[in-house]
This record gives structure tokens, C-alpha cells and sequence, in this order.
């Protein structure tokens, strides 16, 4: 069909209209996809700026709640209430309690959900007063590390039971005595973690890529949940950053990760020593380009699909007519001349070309039918006479041995089996001359041989050895009439001549869709050209040959002769003869019930 002239047209249509919007689409999406990019990368920039904004402003805010709470007067008259060992305890309650109500009153009055925790080296905590803190690990980085701003943790010294539940982060810095500048413990300023959280979550790049507050090593600072892919890409992005020679306060490089591309964003803040880290898959910022040339591609989709129905449009009256005779002249090749008739286009009356090729055609068609059909008829009526002729020429070439071995019965005085011999003849006179069908069962068949080898067996006695192997599932099949007959009347014949004594082997079975007859005897054999000669005749011969042709091998010819008349292509014939040691002949046909 690809070299059909409607395929032509529809190839043409197609081709003009596809490649060009294709090329187009091509051009376009390619010089902008870097436009694109560099908006792309500018506008996460930016976002991240936002975010860094809000990040230093809010962080700023903490660290001056810190400065003021260490240099308010309530803080600085309980240092030095606590630092003067001749204060009364009830001084040391009333300065603490000021404190604590100072402390309390700026943590309701906030709305960001700031609380604020002191700590001396006296008495520890301000709300719990002991100092397991201690063994907190933002402490120890704190008193080790001078690190002032803490990752996310939970932290129970505090007075609102609602943030010791909730992660928070810290600002801690040292709780100094002014006026002896004597260093007596710390301020911790703590923030809820979604403070700063819920803003770094609202960031996002494409579909799948998330920001991060990270440190320097890769930690997460706000306990946000990381993917062991993501995980992995931070800590490349981080490597790659400490190991920059000047460090980049801002930037965005690219990474590979198995196989894909990650552009990775980052922000760095020097006075928590944080980094903001945004990572996200390359593709995937360029879902707009990608929806964009999806887009293109169902208008070409449109375009072609448009193409090929003006292309049928066109061709219906161009092209309908020839190709529904291109498709006819094909079972007119066949012989199929009904399809090839059914399927002529019905032409318009008028002188064009297609009408008048198409009305000869038809014309020719129909007397190369009837040429056709007469000449089968004329030859199914010679094979017809010729198979007739050749069951004529069996039963007379049969008859005669049959005749002969009752004689020979006689001559021997035998009376006690010549009546069992003539009822045998009877039998196998009847199933000879009944001529309603060439057709005839398995089973009727091999009684027929039954009734042969039987006479055959009175003859000859202990000198002719017969085994049957019947399959009763082949019983019911139907086979052409006296197949068997001549190849085990030549195998008992051809065995006495050697050795005299004729051992023969008669099997029929089904094997699938085929019937399998074998007839094996130990007799003389065949020559090899004989056999190659017999063979070439079943395939190229004239049966007709076979009515003019004389001598021994007329039986077996006869059989082969009418097998590839009957089953044609069906037939299948397997002949293994040695001289001197016996020869086994084998027809494969078709397993057939009607």
C-alpha cells in the first residue's frame, strides 16, 4: 500500500504540510528555551532574595530581643541581686519575680511566639531552675563552638507549656553584668521553627524541587524531612560550595545525579553561618517549554490528521476506482474471479480513463472465467474417467491371483477350507463391485485385506508370516478405495521370491490431523533409481501413463497414481527399500470424516 497512489498523495500532503510547522516548532523552542532559562533562573533567584529578606529581618529582630532583655534594668538588678552575697532571699524572689513577670508579659505581647529563657551560672534556669541544659547539644556548641544560633530542638526550660512541645530555634548570647562587664551565664531568645519553616516550604521550583536551611555541612536547621536523593544532592551542592576559592555569597550551579541534571540555588548568611539551598531537576523548569511544544505537536497532529482526509477527499474519485481494481486484479490472480467481479468500482458513465480501463478489465475478467471454468470442467471430467479406468484396471489384476489361489486350493484336494476361501471371494466381490462411492472406510478397508490375507494365508500356510496394528481411532476415517490391496499383495509376493517365507507388517494409525499407512515387508528390495523414479512419478507423471504402462509395478503405481489424483498436495510418500533385506512403503494423507 506505500507505493499505492492514494498513499503517494497522502505521503505528499502529509510531508508539505508536517515538515515545515515541525521545523518551525524546532526553531522556536530551541531559541527560546534559553530565554526561558535565564527567566527562570532570575525568578528563583529572586525568590530566594525574598525569602533571605524576610530571614535577616526576622533573625535581626531576635537578636535585639536578646540585647535588650540582657541590658534591661530587670535583668540587671537580678544579676547583681544574685552576684551581692549579702542580698536577703526575699530580695533575690522579688528581683526574680520582676523578671519573670517582665519576661512573661513580652512573651504574651508577641505575636511571632517568642519566649526568652535566662541562665546563670548560680542558679541555672530562670523557669526550671536546674541545669540540664547542660547536656543539650545546641548548649554545648554554644559554650564550645560560640555557635550563638541553634538548629531545631525542643528545649522543656521554658514557661509556656505549648512551645516545650513544639520545635523551636535559639539565639543565645552571654548574660554579662554591665557595670563589671562579669559574664554570668546566657539569654536564650527562642523562635518556633515554623516561623522560618513555613515560609521555606512555600518555595518551590517546578514540581518536585524544595528549598532548604541548611549549615555548612549539610545539616539541616529547621528538622525539615529530606529525601535520601535530596540528601545527597545538598551535601554535593555544599561540597562544591566550601570548595569554591572565593566565596560566592549567591549563585546557582548545575549537578549530576544518576543520570539527571539538577540546578541547584543558594544564598549564603554570614552571621548565622546558614546557607539556603534550593534543588530542583533541570527538566523540570521547563515544563512551560515542554507544554508549549506538546501543544505544537496536537496542532501538527491536527494538521496531519486534516492532510490525510483531504488526501482520501481527492483520491475518492481519482484513486477509489483503481485501487478497488488493483485489489480485484489480485484475486483474479488467485482465480477468485466472484471476489475479483464482487469487488469492481461502479464507474460514471462518461469517456474518461479510469472508466474505460476499468470497464475492459471487467470484460476481460469475465471471459478469462469462462475460459477458466471450462477448461476445469473439461479436465475434472478426464481425471475423472481416468480414475475410473484405473479401478477398472485393478480389480481384473487382483481377480486373477484371487482366481488362482482357490485353484491352487482345489488342485491340493483341500474341500474342508475352499468353502471358507469362495465365502471370502464373496465378501470381497461385493466390497469390489459396489460403485456408490470412491470413498470408503478405515475399517471396510482393512476387512477387505482381512479377507485377502486370509485366502493368501490358506495358500502358503506357515510361509507367510502378517502382523496388523490397527489404531481403532482411524477405524471411522475415510480413504480412497484399494490403497492397501496392491502394496501388500506385491510385499507377500516380492518376500516368498527371496527367502520363502514372507514376513509382512501392516500398520494404520492417526497421527494429528493425518492417517499414516505402512506396509513393511523382508523381501527383495528396491534399487535406489527405482525408487527415485517412483517417487518423481508421483510428483510430475500423467496418470495416464500409468493405463499404458506393464509389468510387476503396476499395483504400486496404480495406488500412487490414484493418491495424487485424489489428495493432490495432501499426499505425502515415504519409501525405504534396501536390495536384498525388504522394502517399507508409508502414505501420509489427510485424517478425513467426509
Amino acid at each position: 500500500m506505500l507505493f499505492s497512489l492514494r498513499s503517494r498523495l497522502m505521503l505528499a500532503f502529509s510531508l508539505l504540510l508536517i515538515i515545515p510547522f515541525t521545523a518551525l516548532v524546532f526553531l522556536l523552542t530551541e531559541a527560546s528555551s534559553e530565554l526561558i532559562r535565564e527567566s527562570i533562573e532570575t525568578s528563583t533567584s529572586q525568590t530566594i532574595e525574598q525569602f533571605g529578606s524576610h530571614l535577616n529581618t526576622f533573625l535581626k529582630q531576635v537578636e535585639e530581643i536578646g540585647n535588650q532583655v540582657m541590658s534591661s534594668s530587670m535583668t540587671q538588678e537580678w544579676i547583681t541581686t544574685l552576684m551581692n552575697p549579702d542580698s536577703a532571699m526575699e530580695e533575690r524572689l522579688i528581683a526574680k519575680q520582676r523578671l519573670v513577670d517582665s519576661l512573661a508579659s513580652y512573651t504574651i505581647n508577641n505575636s511571632s511566639g517568642i519566649t526568652i529563657g535566662v541562665f546563670t551560672d548560680y542558679t541555672g534556669g530562670i523557669w526550671t531552675q536546674d541545669r540540664t541544659f547542660a547536656d543539650q547539644s545546641w548548649h554545648k556548641r554554644f559554650s564550645e563552638d560560640e555557635v550563638r544560633w541553634t538548629k531545631a530542638h525542643y528545649d522543656p526550660d521554658q514557661a509556656d507549656e505549648t512551645m516545650k512541645s513544639r520545635l523551636i530555634n535559639s539565639y543565645a548570647l552571654p548574660l554579662v553584668q554591665l557595670q563589671t562587664f562579669t559574664n554570668v551565664g546566657f539569654v536564650k531568645v527562642n523562635y518556633p521553627t515554623t516561623a522560618l519553616r513555613s515560609g521555606l516550604d512555600k518555595i518551590s521550583f517546578g514540581e518536585s524541587g524544595r528549598a532548604f536551611l541548611v549549615e555548612k555541612d549539610g545539616s539541616s536547621v529547621l528538622e525539615q524531612p529530606l529525601t535520601a536523593e535530596e540528601q545527597h544532592i545538598v551535601k554535593l551542592g555544599m561540597d562544591r560550595i566550601n570548595g569554591q576559592a572565593a566565596g560566592e555569597p549567591e549563585g546557582f550551579f548545575s549537578i549530576e545525579q544518576a543520570g539527571k541534571n539538577y540546578l541547584l540555588f543558594y544564598r549564603y548568611f554570614p552571621a548565622q553561618n546558614w546557607y539556603v539551598v534550593g534543588a530542583v531537576p533541570e527538566k523540570e523548569l521547563f515544563v512551560k517549554i515542554d507544554d508549549i511544544k506538546r501543544t505544537l505537536l496536537l496542532i501538527s497532529f491536527g494538521l496531519l490528521v486534516s492532510a490525510i482526509l483531504l488526501a482520501f477527499w481527492l483520491s475518492y474519485g481519482i484513486t477509489r476506482p483503481l485501487t478497488s481494481m488493483a485489489r480485484a486484479m489480485k484475486h483474479v490472480e488467485k482465480g477468485e474471479f466472484a471476489q475479483a467481479l464482487a469487488m469492481m468500482p461502479s464507474v460514471r458513465t462518461g469517456h474518461s480513463e479510469v472508466g474505460y480501463v476499468t470497464r475492459v478489465f471487467e470484460s476481460m475478467a469475465n471471459r478469462l472465467r469462462y475460459l477458466i471454468e471450462t477448461e476445469f470442467e473439461t479436465n475434472l471430467r478426464r481425471k475423472n474417467a481416468e480414475y475410473k479406468a484405473l479401478l477398472l484396471q485393478i480389480n481384473p489384476h487382483f481377480f486373477n491371483n484371487t482366481l488362482e489361489i482357490i485353484g491352487g486350493l482345489a488342485a491340493m484336494k483341500r474341500n474342508d477350507v475352499v468353502m471358507d476361501a469362495t465365502e471370502a471371494l464373496g465378501q470381497m466381490m461385493r466390497y469390489s463391485l459396489n460403485l456408490n462411492s470412491d470413498l470408503v472406510k478405515v475399517k471396510e478397508e482393512m476387512a477387505y485385506i482381512r479377507d485377502y490375507l486370509f485366502i493368501l494365508q490358506l495358500r502358503y500356510e506357515d510361509r507367510l508370516e502378517v502382523a496388523i496394528e490397527e489404531d481403532m481411532a482411524a477405524g471411522g476415517l475415510l480413504i480412497a478405495k484399494f490403497l492397501l490391496q496392491p502394496i501388500v499383495e506385491n510385499a507377500v509376493k516380492y518376500s516368498l521370491e527371496k527367502n520363502g517365507i514372507a514376513q509382512v507388517s501392516i500398520t494404520v494409525r492417526k497421527a494429528g490431523d493425518k492417517l499414516e499407512l505402512r506396509v513393511a515387508d523382508n523381501g527383495i528390495g528396491m534399487a535406489p533409481a527405482y525408487v527415485q523414479q517412483l517417487l518423481t512419478e508421483v510428483s510430475v507423471s500423467d496418470s495416464a501413463d500409468i493405463l499404458n504402462s506393464g509389468g510387476d509395478s503396476i499395483g504400486l503405481r496404480n495406488v500412487l497414481s490414484r493418491c495424487r489424483l485424489y489428495y493432490g498436495e495432501g499426499l505425502k510418500v515415504t519409501i525405504d527399500s534396501k536390495l536384498g533385506e525388504g522394502t517399507a512403503i508409508q502414505l501420509t494423507i489427510p485424517a478425513a470424516k467426509g
